[in-house]
This record gives structure tokens, sequence and C-alpha cells, in this order.
């Protein structure tokens, strides 16, 4: 019984992912993609812990880790780029 609620969260992870990939490609302004984006970042750290469970293993934990910490990276440099118009100032005193 767990085994199958598992599967079918899995499956509505997917779907909602479907969905995100939709509002990156037709949404309406960037900031509703770069939503889209991090929520699909999001939705892969929640397949991979649903895989991990299912796999009864821990051997996914880290990756789980790394997607987050990327996922952040992205959402913090899509934000400075939308406010400022640059990821990275390159000011120098000359």
């Amino acid at each position: 019984m767990f085994e199958i609620i598992m599967l079918i969260s899995l499956l509505l992870i997917a779907i909602s992912s479907l969905m995100y990939i939709y509002r990156v490609i037709k949404g309406p302004s960037t900031p509703d993609r770069v939503i889209a984006l991090d929520a699909i970042g999001i939705n892969l750290i929640g397949i991979t812990a649903v895989i991990s469970v299912v796999l009864n293993t821990d051997a996914f934990l880290e990756v789980i880790l790394l997607l987050g910490i990327l996922t952040f990276i992205g959402t913090v440099a899509f934000s400075k780029f939308l406010e400022k118009g640059e990821i990275i100032e390159n000011d120098r005193d000359q």
C-alpha cells in the first residue's frame, strides 16, 4: 500500500513538473518563468526523495543536497539579473 501511494505521489510530482515546463515556455513575464524554474528544481528534489524512499536507499541524499544548492544559487542569480540587469558586477576603481 505504501509503495502505491509513493508511486502515485511520484506521478503527481511529474505532472506538476510538466505544467511548470509549460509555464516556463509560455509564461507571461520573466519573473513567472523564474518562479517556474525554481519550482521545477524543487520538484526534482521531491522526485529524487520519493525514488530514494521507494528504493529504500540513502544513496540519493547527496544528490538531493546538490540539487537544493544549485536551485538556490540559480534562483538568486536570476533574481539579481532581474533586479540589476547583470549577475556579476565588474566595478573596479581605476
